[in-house]
């Protein structure tokens, strides 16, 4: 019998694999475009790695601000700052903005293949992928957390092949937190994975009715939890070593950041990404129940688990989404199964007949090998328009109009003195003149901490003392959204004259004749109590500073 052969041109055609790896390309211009990737903390972070580049070594005491100089700070994403601060020099925030989200295509790419491999529907897998993108997008910054959702995956993938393949795979995840630890404090992600693939084997083995089972789900349990703790020891290889996970621990058992700091507020279901958030949400929920019902301990931890972590802080969604849609793609296979048995009416039935048999027409097809011409010449195309010149408007990498662009010209005048602005715009400016001009706050809400932040917030709203703080720190000069109560506030004191307002931003000098104190905190000490920010874990910004917000 003669072999049929395929038609050559099939193995050139764009596959489910390209979709899946440029949904984010599509989700970017669906919405700000490149602009959307790009805010504060890039900045700041870029001139972080560009420092230690020039030094060569990894800063141990504060860089940017006036408020508190010399004082400790952890750089705890140097090798990002690092790379990206390379990127930067070579292309710009186009290379930034471009490096991140192929980043990002990265992950999605990986994610549909795992999607598949659990639900054997590439259909399904496809539309999974799309909601837990969606449901994530919430938290695409070009900052170095993106490495914590590639890392996270490829943690949760590892742990899935070694409870039903090879347990040898796990020593792949200590040298990976290595790499993680020096990139993004997100590695504590790893050590919460491998504990719940431990708690469920402990479980699995305390229940199982014969005794072989037991024994078996008892032992891959042990080696789970040795794995966590090689793990964790491992993330002591860092510039800080254990003092890194010191600090990290104290940020985030502090109250006051879950309560001021936007990135740990939970997600609000009227922005446009929750109603997709939503939607995983039910269908995992689902997934957990099923799973609970099969005694898959392990599955019902990492989504009960994830499922609290994404309700508690928006920031946890895309880790919660990347976990959930392998989980519920599983899920929904053995719910098709069940489906078929159910003494149910045919029309669901044939419903699904109809939607598995297209997924496996296109499977079929999908199963022949694919030259991925089609992803090389799309991310020819997309690095192309992003380093374009005259790249258009949706492919131009940098800070949105939010940012008080227009103002800097004016504000160069008075780049000597001491600016204060709000924690975001003090990124921006950072980014703008640094080294020329150092800060009194920017984003690194771990750095600045309850106390002095809390000040800023009270002097940002206009608080008892606000006049006092500032003329305790001999600021000079005040840049300002034109929005917020203390512009309003300066401009009715008489010892403070508008020098420039372009409808976004307003900057004020000090009158000569304003009589204020010039005495500057020494270093090491500080008269103010209090602060705030919106960290990702590396810092953050002030909820109510410009009032900008994560958004889809």
């Amino acid at each position: 019998m003669e072999k049929t052969r395929s038609n050559p041109v099939i193995h050139l055609l764009p596959s489910m694999r390209d979709v899946a790896f440029f949904l984010p390309v599509l989700f970017l211009l669906k919405t700000k475009g490149a602009s959307r990737m790009i805010e504060g903390d890039t900045g700041w972070h870029i001139r972080a790695g560009e420092w230690i580049i020039e030094n060569g070594r990894v800063p141990d005491k504060d860089i940017f601000s006036f408020s508190k100089p010399g004082e400790p700070w952890f750089a705890w994403e140097w090798l990002w700052d690092v790379v990206f601060a390379w990127l930067h020099g070579w292309g710009g925030l186009a290379a930034v903005v471009l490096v991140s989200l192929f980043l990002t295509c990265t992950v999605a790419l990986i994610l549909y293949r795992e999607v598949l491999r659990q639900s054997g529907n590439c259909l399904l897998a496809i539309g999974l992928t799309y909601l837990a993108l969606a449901a994530g997008s919430i938290h695409w910054w070009a900052r170095p957390h993106m490495f914590t959702l590639l890392f996270g995956l490829a943690a949760f993938i590892l742990l899935e092949r070694a409870r039903t393949e090879s347990m040898r795979r796990l020593w792949l995840l200590p040298p990976m937190v290595v790499l993680w630890t020096n990139l993004h404090a997100g590695f504590i992600v790893a050590v919460l994975m491998i504990a719940a693939y431990a708690a469920g084997e402990l479980l699995t083995g305390l229940l199982a009715p014969e005794m072989e089972g037991r024994r078996q789900a008892l032992t891959r349990s042990g080696k789970f939890a040795g794995i966590a703790a090689a793990s964790l020891a491992a993330s002591l290889v860092n510039p800080y070593h254990y003092q890194l996970h010191t600090h990290i621990y104290r940020y985030l058992t502090t109250e006051w950041h879950f309560q001021n700091v936007a990135e740990f507020f939970s997600v609000s279901f009227q922005t446009p990404a929750a109603r997709y958030f939503e939607i995983l949400l039910i269908l995992s929920l689902a997934a957990a129940f099923w799973h609970l019902t099969r005694k898959r301990f392990t599955y019902v931890f990492l989504l009960v688990g994830w499922t609290h972590l994404a309700l508690f802080a928006g920031r946890n969604i895309a880790l919660f989404a990347l976990v959930a849609a392998p989980l519920t793609g599983f899920a929904a296979r053995e719910w098709a199964e069940s489906l078929e048995k159910a003494n149910v009416a045919d029309w669901p039935k044939r419903l699904w007949r109809s939607f598995a048999g297209l997924a496996s027409e296109i499977g079929v097809i999908e199963s022949m090998r694919r030259m991925p011409l089609a992803r090389m010449a799309g991310i020819a195309g997309v690095t192309l328009l992003y380093l374009s010149p005259g790249a258009p408007a949706r492919f131009r990498a940098g800070f949105d109009e939010t940012y008080p662009s227009k103002a800097l010209p004016a504000l160069a005048a008075y780049i000597q003195g001491r600016i204060f602005t709000t924690d975001e715009w003090g990124d921006y400016l950072i980014y703008s003149f640094y080294p020329r001009i150092k800060v009194f706050v920017d984003g690194r809400s771990d750095f600045y901490g309850e106390s002095f932040d809390q000040k800023y917030v009270d002097i940002v709203g206009v608080k008892p003392g606000w006049r006092e703080a500032l003329a305790t720190y001999g600021i000079d000069t005040v840049l300002l959204p034109v929005t917020t109560p203390m512009a309003g506030a300066l401009k009715e004191s008489r010892g403070w004259r508008v020098v420039y307002d372009d409808g976004v931003a307003i900057v004020f000098r000090a009158s000569a004749a304003d009589g204020i104190r010039t005495s500057v905190v020494s270093p090491g000490t500080s008269s103010l109590k209090g602060g705030s920010s919106k960290p990702d874990s590396s810092g953050g910004n002030v909820t109510n500073s410009n009032g900008r917000r994560d958004e889809t």
